[in-house]
Order: C-alpha cells, then structure tokens, then sequence
C-alpha cells in the first residue's frame, strides 16, 4: 500500500550518481517505508533544484531529491532548454470528479477530505492538481441516470439536489484550496426527450442508453449548455470548457448519446452563436473519444471534418481524445492539419484486465506505460492538458452505474470499511499526474528541449509563468540515465533510475 503521508511530504535526499550533489546525508533506502521525521538539512544546505521521481519497482515513491547546480558546459550528456522557442501553452493536469468519487469523500470525516483535497490541490504545499472533469447530468459514474432538464421543455432547467448536496460540497472545498482551478464538463446524454431513434431518427427514444439528438431540439439544447454554463457560474464554478458529448460514438453500454461527426457539425452552429449571444467564453472542444474513432467507419478524422467547416470552425476552440482505441500517433496528423487548434487529453482508465489485475500489480504494469504515452505523448503533441478517469473509487471500485465499467480504479482507492485517510491507496494515474502537477503549473509553455539522446529517454521541458523551468522525463531503460540539464544560465547533473519517472523544477533568478 502506498499512503500518502509517507510520500508527499517527506523530502529523501538521495546520492543519486557522483556528479548529482545531494543536499542531505540521508541514503537509499532500498524501497522501504521513509521515515517520519527526516532531520531538517540546514540552511545553508539549501539545493538550487527540486526532482521527484517515482521508479517501477516502487523502489523510489515520489522520493523528493534535491540537486546543486553545476557546470555541465562539456557534458556529452547535455540536454539544452530554449525558453526563446517556445509551443502550446498548458492549462493543467487532474482527474475527473464524478458522482461516485464525491460520494466516497463525502463519506470521508471532514478533516480527513480536507487533508486529501490540500494533499491533491494545493499549488503550493500539494501536488497541485490543476483540471478536473465533470459530467453534466449523470454519466456511468453518478449515483444515478439523470440530466438538468429531465421534464420537457427547457424553462425546467435546474441542477439536480444529487448534485447540489453530493458534488457541490467538495467542489467548493477544492475551489478554497486551489482558486484557480480548471474545470472541463461533458454530457454523457441529452434528455431522453430530445432524443430520436439512432437509426430513423423519426421516432421518440425514451432511453437512457443510444439514440440520436433530435435536430428539432438543437437549439434548447445549445440553451441546456448556456444555462448550466451560467448556473455553475453563478455557484462559484467558472467553467473552462465543455465538450459537445462524452464518447460520442460510443452508444452501446450505460447513458449515452450517438453523435456522429454530421451531427457535431450541425449543433455547434447553433451551440456557438449561443455562448456568443450570451456572452460565455467556456471553450467548445470537439470529439471527445477515442484516437482509432471506435473503427466506426465514415467518422475517421472526427473533428477535421468540422475544421473544415468555416462557420463550424469558428466556434471549435480544438478537440478533446481518449486512449481506449488506437495510438497517440493519431494527433500527429490531427495537428498538422489543424495547428491552431488545442488538444486535450480527457479520459483513460485503469483497472482488472492489465498486468495480473491486482492493485499493486496494474501500478506496476501503467505508471511508465501511461505516462509515456497519455501524458509526454500528448505534451509532445501540443496537448495543453491532461485529464485521468475517476479519482477516488472504493476497493470494491464502487460505486457505478448499470452498464458503467465495474473493472476499473480509481486514482485513488478508499477502503469502504472506513473511509479514512489512512486507508488511501494512490494508483499510477495518481502518480503520473503528480509528477505533471507538481512542476508544470497552469499558464507554463512547453518550450524547445534538445541535445542528448539514450534508448529509454523521453523528456519535455516548460518555462512556467513565475520564470522557473521544468522537465518531464522518463527512463524505460533497465539502466540508469546520467544527464546534464542546462538552462540559459544555469545548470546540473541527475541520474534518473532505471524504469522510473523524473520531474525536476529549478529557478535561475
């Protein structure tokens, strides 16, 4: 198990290789539990750089590992920042806050959800978890079907008591810690009553699962949009985007809606005009699912369809994937063709059917796997942010809905015995997010990175908005990787371990 407590705050100083200078006496521990109370190194040992890393064996937990600037000007292993070329900027990274992981922290005592949330959120004392995702109504992962408008006609918009007493609370407690938070919202299904046959669509489709929306209806659906935009707003929850449908051809399970790429084009042009009318600038992304589009055939290359639309186009501030199909390597062509538009990663899971299925085992199995590909290979792809499935589900990986997915976990894992903060478990996607968050702050620009280059090494490097830079970087090899990081002015030496995860942050000021 993997408590929170043993890894966040407690700083390891670790002698890494002989030209990174640790700023500690402490040793490897050999992966076992840090202790408690590390003594305080004093003042005047204070390092210049800070670095997490987080190795596959779990040897190293989100060890903290503090470095020295060194001259690195002859280093055949140089790796060279340009803050003077830079690419996307970067709105932040999280995990989804469903029905079912407000439901298990509002389970938790008051001061053990507020001792989670200021671990998870806080920008400066925390790991600093910047995005979260929300379902407009409900989805596979609420604790019931239902959406903001169930009574037809649109003037009986409301938000749901489900959502006023069960997510809103814990919304507001992570606003208070982290005001600056992002927040992203998806419908997983219009109300039936806007809904038609999938395939006539003539006939009315009472069903919380498929159908089609009602062309008739797209304009008090666009008024759905503005209105829990405004409401949720009106709350306290500025909304940073929204996407048109979660999985939009993905209509065979739990709440859905099909919505094909002919239908996206056609809503946006009255969604668009309507935020405009109102005057919301929430950000409208397109897709929303997978990079091999289900293998539906005709919906390859979903949202340049709609790119290819001026009018359409106009209103698409970019597009939003998903990992359950096909590679990475899809939004470099989505990029070539569309360079002004934003990317986001929204949704991967994780759960029984990786590695052995275990807990331990599927940590093991994603944390490098995930990190490579949902997160640097979506950074590297000018991705401005990315966002994990649920983050916190029970051990039982409860609750869900009929239909939702009853194999997956959650980022974090509470047991249901207890509800307490001692009983956390944090999965890869915690850790992957960590790494990001902690380092990368909301508003940095990825900026050009280049020089050396090793089987197994993969990195991206930031310049974040208060003038510090920082490194992503990975090591898949099973040796250890000595770089030398150099920034316009200052530099260091740092081994990264084999098969394990880096995130340095350092300030040349």
């Amino acid at each position: 198990m993997i408590k929170l407590s043993k890894f966040m705050f407690w700083a390891v100083a670790l002698l890494l290789s002989t030209g990174c200078a640790s700023c500690s006496s402490n040793s490897d521990n050999g992966g076992e539990e840090p202790q408690p109370t590390p003594p305080t190194p004093p003042a005047e040992e204070s390092c210049d750089v800070e670095a997490y890393v987080t190795s596959e064996n779990l040897a190293y937990r989100f060890t903290k590992i503090d470095t020295r600037f060194a001259s690195v000007s002859m280093s055949p292993s140089k790796i060279k920042l340009d803050p003077t070329e830079t690419y996307q900027d970067i709105d932040g990274f999280g995990a989804a806050l469903t029905g079912s992981s407000c439901y298990n922290l509002m389970k938790m005592s008051a001061a053990d959800r507020a001792r989670f949330l200021k671990e998870t959120f806080d920008p400066e004392e925390g790991m600093g978890f910047s995005f979260i995702r929300m379902h407009i109504g409900g989805s596979d992962f609420s604790m019931d079907e239902y959406t903001c408008c169930d009574k037809e006609g649109i003037e009986f918009f409301e938000i749901p008591q489900i959502e006023r007493e069960g997510i809103f609370p814990v919304l507001r407690e992570i606003m208070a810690i982290n005001p600056n938070l992002k927040i992203m919202g998806s419908p997983w299904s219009c109300p039936r009553w806007m809904k038609v046959n999938p395939n006539t669509m003539k006939a009315p489709y009472n069903s919380w699962t498929s159908g089609r929306l009602n062309p008739e209806y797209y304009d008090e659906y666009a008024e759905y949009f503005v209105k829990w935009v405004q409401e949720m707003e009106a709350e306290g929850f500025p909304i940073f985007a929204i996407t048109m449908q979660n999985e939009p051809l993905n209509h065979g399970n739990s709440m859905s809606l099909y919505m094909p790429w002919e239908d996206q084009l056609a809503f946006i042009k009255h969604l668009g005009p309507a935020f405009e009318r109102e005057g919301i600038d929430t950000k409208i992304l397109l897709f929303d699912h997978n990079y091999n589009y289900d293998n539906k055939s005709g919906q390859e290359r979903y949202p340049l369809h709609i790119f290819a639309d001026a009018e359409a186009s106009k209103y698409a501030d970019g597009s939003a994937w998903h990992s359950y199909g096909g590679h990475v390597s899809e939004l470099d062509y989505i990029n070539k063709m569309a360079p002004d538009k934003s990317i986001y990663f929204t949704e991967a899971s994780i759960g029984t059917w990786i590695g052995d299925g275990t807990w331990k085992g599927v940590l093991k199995s994603c944390i490098l796997n995930d990190f490579e590909h949902n997160f640097l290979g979506v950074l590297s792809r000018n991705g401005s942010g990315v966002i994990m499935w649920n983050l916190m589900l029970d051990q039982d990986r409860k609750p869900f809905r009929p239909g939702g997915c009853s194999t997956c976990f959650g980022a974090v894992q509470i047991n249901n015995g207890t509800y307490s903060y001692e009983s956390l478990e944090y999965s890869s996607h915690y850790y992957d997010i960590a790494h990001c968050s902690k380092v990368v702050k909301a508003g940095a620009k990825r900026i050009k990175s280049s020089g050396y280059t090793a089987d197994g090494l993969t990195y991206e490097a930031f310049l974040n908005p208060d003038g510090s830079y920082a490194v992503l970087a990975l090591n898949r090899s099973n040796k250890d990787i000595s770089v030398a990081f150099q920034g316009p002015a200052k530099g260091f030496r740092f081994t990264i371990p084999a098969a394990s995860i880096a995130s340095l942050r350092w300030s040349e000021n």
